[in-house]
């Protein structure tokens, strides 16, 4: 790089200097002016940059140490004019010498070519709806990449499934499109997709939260994030372009650099919020009350109650401090062939709930090679190692359900079995102490490509990847545990997967005259994936000694179970950009994708788009106005697809079905499905019209976009006739419908030793369903979070994730007429609800209504940067508005039954001397009655992040022989305003699954970090 520098320097003096000598007279020696050029945030010295002065013709650029030096027949003062390629054009007034200049990043410049699918395109020709990952928002520390979304860009609604260490979130790109099928985007990594659905990498033993595969993925690594949202951009992905796509570019080696540097933070972790629970003496209240109501004696005598005291607090016991640390050393080095990068990183999290947690192994090397001036070859590969201690399903409900009365550890110092007070509640202390369920992967993922310029403007290139997972789970339920059969239990899973990937394209690229540009791409791409899953197990152990490591000595083997499965894509894509005279801009894509998911008379699709721009600002009458740095107009539409469904659902399958026959166990097999060779893809039609106008020299910058999609032909799984012998078979049925409109604001407040910029997002999505085939209204999915009433449903004309049931509607008082209750022990201080249709009874086939749903009104983000000298703030606050979350744990812990613990609202519950109040009287009921009593605002403001960092000026670094270094602390989720009554309003208990959504049935809680990091190049 320094040689290229050399050279340009002096071939741009030499020039400059005959453009003096070429005058035809030499101007008198008025003044003579040295100075530096700097940059703004490292100070380190800016080589090359040219420096005018205004109004002449005289010239000079910075040397290798950012020093420049002018004689001029200019008097002071005069007016300096500086520019760099990357940086903001500066103008300053001099009076003399010497003069230190810096200069700021011109951000808009240094992102002007944006990623887009197979290929890349400078911003101001693109034609469809991206958005960028900024650049304060991408370096903050997260555990993956999907983390880094939230509030990142508008048109993403990104929620956390669980505070589990490394499990996954759920992320929607202008909302959900299909009701059984995938919903997540499309992940592309340095070319090759990968789709990160729920279990993905899961072989299905550990019980918990699934980890999430991105997990693997080092976010320091990271170059760059671009989304993909509209029909244009996203269509050349085909059948996997509906729900968005994520273009993630890893960071590569450059020419003529060498560095190592070193990125690492270390931190502790608390838990958002605890929930208020009833110590032991109330509890002792609260179950006389409820023994008393049934007609019963009294649990506890007066002298016994005041003797409870606290009592055991469950939560103190469960939850702990926690560290979170990460640590990244990378090199990266370039000739003129041959680029490299290469980094390692160690992260751990521990889980704020006791033996829990989280770490992760990886590496990445990069290499670019240009074998000659035509051929280029690189190579991406990523290997990781990851393993999580997971917290089994139900150990946080077990947290609050345990009463206060029961200690962790008996006399003996041995664990408590259970709580039985009326439910049998497992200690969930022993569970997470003694009880082994873990999850391992390693994951490899290879991308090769070979690049050929066959003549100029046209390319050829030819990719070839693979993505290797294998995961290992390993389950021990020892025989002391409450949960565990007798004898304990073990059990061990793996999934072997093998994902291959090839692409070949080539492009072509013209310019005609000065007014007309083509931009022209084809390609044909084929990939397949193979899985194989085995499970085994046994119980009744003689000790627990081996735990799950010796199977065989179990004397109650379950059954194996294995399964392989495959599918593949076949695909032939195309686009064509042209330009004509910068200002009008027109796209055409068409991909035609064959998967093996489907039918045979429908494996087939295409899925075509078209978009057009108009560069306003190019236009004549906008050339005079220096208000406007640019306006463009964007309006697209086009189809993509979806095939997010498990292999095999178009085709007859058998299962194995063991019979008795003269006494013996004979096996058999029958049908579980029907064939459907007219089974294809969900399709989702999509409009856009999006403008892009930035003003006073770029210092006000604004996206907008409102959009409308439509898919159809859902894939359905539909009731059939039990006269079939089946229940079930998957149709391409229904329909539902997104639209919305987003908003990306970004100013420069202020410039210069202080610099102030403002990003603002702002997104609303409104989802409904608008057919579900069949004349079929509506139907209610069984919620895998309980075994009770479920709480949601799926209904024409209202969105996904709607909540279906009663209306609250006070309690009842001494008088009143209690016939209409659907509680079979109904008094005065019962629930009562609303009779919607007025017949004089309560009924869940008549009385029940959507009461909310879990889709926000909007989304909002604000990101503060401020910069002085050597200091950065950065303040980053999220925010969420009008979402409905059903606290299912309140319904349960609200009971006031004496069973299990309780909420402390239950302090204010009815009582004779207590009827103004909503909190229902102590009773023996253990069944929760589902109403909008529980469905609570989610709405919610927090400060997602506050960073303050400082970068050591280049002095100091120099003489501690470094490049560049930065120290900063940092804050996560410190701050949070809301309503929620719940452990944390950023709530989604079934992950990423359409139904259910917004349910919060006690998952891992969220945390609130504290950090320090530090930042040295070398």
């Amino acid at each position: 790089m320094k040689k290229n520098l050399y050279l340009f320097s002096f071939l741009s003096i030499f020039m400059l200097s005959l453009g003096i000598n070429a005058q035809e007279t030499t101007p008198l020696i008025q003044s003579k002016l040295e100075g530096t050029v700097v940059d703004q945030i490292t100070n380190e010295p800016i080589i090359g940059a040219s420096i005018n002065i205004k109004g002449t013709t005289h010239g000079v650029q910075t040397d290798l140490d950012g020093k420049f030096y002018f004689q001029t027949g200019q008097k002071y003062p005069y007016t300096l004019i500086i520019s760099f390629l990357g940086y903001k054009t500066k103008e300053l007034v001099v009076d003399g010498s010497p003069v230190r200049i810096p200069l700021s990043a011109d951000v808009q410049e240094l992102t002007d070519v944006l990623i887009v699918g197979y290929g890349t395109q400078k911003k101001k020709d693109y034609t469809g709806s991206l958005s960028s990952i900024s650049a304060e928002i991408k370096t903050l520390p997260v555990l993956s990449v999907d983390r880094i979304l939230q509030g990142g860009i508008p048109g993403a609604q990104v929620t956390q499934s669980s505070g589990q260490p490394g499990a996954g979130t759920s992320v929607r790109i202008r909302g959900g499109t299909s009701i059984i099928a995938g919903n997540e985007p499309l992940y592309v990594i340095d070319g090759f997709p990968v789709y990160n659905g729920d279990g993905a990498t899961d072989s299905g033993v550990t019980s918990g939260p699934a980890i999430n595969p991105l997990s693997s993925l080092n976010p320091s690594e990271i170059e760059s994030i671009d989304v993909l949202k509209d029909a244009s951009a996203t269509a050349i992905y085909g059948s996997r372009g509906a729900n968005g796509v994520i273009l993630i570019t890893t960071k590569r080696g450059k020419k003529s650099q060498f560095a190592v540097t070193y990125d690492g933070y270390y931190g502790v972790q608390k838990v958002i919020s605890t929930i208020p629970m009833l110590n032991a003496e109330q509890w002792g209240y609260l179950k006389n009350d409820a023994l008393m109501d049934s007609g019963k004696a009294p649990l506890y005598t007066q002298e016994q109650l005041d003797q409870l005291g606290e009592g055991t607090n469950w939560q103190e016991e469960a939850y702990t401090d926690a560290p979170i640390q990460s640590h990244t050393i990378s090199i990266t080095s370039g000739t003129e062939q041959t680029r490299l990068l290469f980094s390692g990183n160690y992260f751990k999290q521990d889980g704020v709930l006791i033996n829990s947690g989280f770490d992760r192994y990886s590496g990445r090397l990069n290499i670019d090679h240009d074998l000659n001036s035509k051929f280029k070859l690189g190579l991406n590969l990523s290997g990781s190692k990851t393993h999580a201690d997971v917290a089994p399903d139900g150990v946080v409900q077990n947290i609050l359900a345990m009463v206060p009365v029961v200690p962790v550890r008996d006399a003996n110092g041995q664990f408590t079995v259970n709580s039985s007070y009326g439910a049998a509640v497992a200690n969930p202390i022993a569970t997470m102490t003694q009880q082994i369920n873990e999850t391992s992967t390693t994951r490899f993922l290879l991308n090769g490509f070979g690049e050929y310029k066959i003549i100029e403007g046209l390319t050829a290139k030819v990719s070839l990847g693979t993505d290797i997972i294998e995961n290992k789970q390993n389950r021990y339920i020892p025989s002391t545990l409450y949960e565990s059969p007798a004898g304990g239990s073990a059990s061990k899973g793996s999934l072997s997967s093998l994902n291959w990937l090839n692409e070949n394209t080539i492009s072509y690229k013209k310019k005609f005259g000065e007014k007309h540009a083509f931009d022209i791409l084809a390609g044909y791409t084929q990939q397949k994936t193979t899985s194989e899953v085995f499970r085994a197990g046994s119980s009744n152990f003689a000790s627990d000694e081996f735990t799950y490591n010796n199977l065989g000595s179990g004397t109650v083997i379950t059954a194996p179970a294995s399964s392989a499965t495959e599918w593949s894509l076949q695909s032939y894509l195309a686009r064509i950009n042209y330009g004509f005279d910068d200002r009008y801009l027109f796209t055409f894509t068409a991909r035609a994708d064959g998967s093996s998911r489907f039918g045979s008379d429908n494996k087939w699709g295409t899925f075509p788009s078209g978009a057009f721009a108009w560069n306003v600002s190019n236009e004549k009458f906008l050339k005079g106005v220096e208000q406007i740095s640019s306006l463009k107009l964007r309006l697209s539409a086009g189809l993509t697809g979806n095939q997010e469904i498990n292999p095999y659902q178009s085709i007859a399958r058998l299962s194995y079905y063991p019979y008795v026959f003269a006494n013996t166990l004979v096996p058999g097999f029958a049908p579980n499905s029907f064939e459907n060779s007219d089974l294809g893809w969900e399709t989702t039609t999509q409009y856009n019209l999006g403008l892009d106008i930035s003003l006073f020299n770029n210092r006000v910058n604004l996206t907008g976009d409102i959009y409308y999609k439509k898919t159809e032909d859902l894939l359905l799984e539909v009731p059939i006739p039990y006269s079939s012998g089946l229940e079930s078979a998957f149709q391409n049925l229904g329909a539902v419908e997104n639209k919305g409109i987003e908003l990306a604001l970004k100013t420069l407040n202020f410039t210069g030793d202080f610099e102030w910029t403002t990003n603002l997002i702002y997104s609303a999505n409104r989802n409904k369903v608008l057919s579900l085939g069949n004349g079929t209204d509506f139907f209610i999915p069984v919620n895998p979070a309980t075994t009770t009433t479920p709480s949601g449903i799926v209904k024409v004309g209202e969105p996904l994730g709607s909540f279906y049931m009663y209306k609250f509607d006070g309690l009842y008082q001494e008088g009143d007429d209690f016939s209409a209750s659907p509680l079979a022990n109904t008094k005065a201080g019962s629930q009562k609800f609303k009779d919607l249709n007025n017949d004089g009874k309560i009924t869940q086939a008549d009385d029940r209504t959507v009461v909310g749903n879990s889709e926000p009104i909007f989304l909002a983000s604000l990101t503060n940067t401020f910069r002085y000298k050597n200091f950065d703030l950065v303040i980053f606050i999220n925010s969420s508005y009008g979402n409905k979350i059903f606290n299912r744990s309140a319904a349960d812990y609200e009971l006031g039954t004496g069973f299990t613990g309780a909420y402390a609202t239950l302090l204010n519950r009815w009582t004779p001397t207590n009827t103004n109040t909503n909190i229902h009287r102590a009773v023996e009921d253990p069944s929760a009655v589902l109403s909008d009593r529980y469905v609570e605002d989610g709405s919610y403001i927090r400060f997602k992040n506050i960073s303050l960092g400082y970068t050591l000026p280049k002095k100091v670094a120099t003489f501690l022989s470094l490049s560049s270094a930065r120290v900063y602390i940092a804050g996560q989720n410190l701050i949070t305003f809301t309503n929620y009554s719940g452990y944390d309003p950023e709530v989604n208990r079934n992950g990423q699954s359409a139904l259910n959504s917004g349910v919060d049935v006690g998952v891992y809680l969220g945390t609130k970090t504290v950090l320090g990091g530090v930042s040295v190049t070398f």
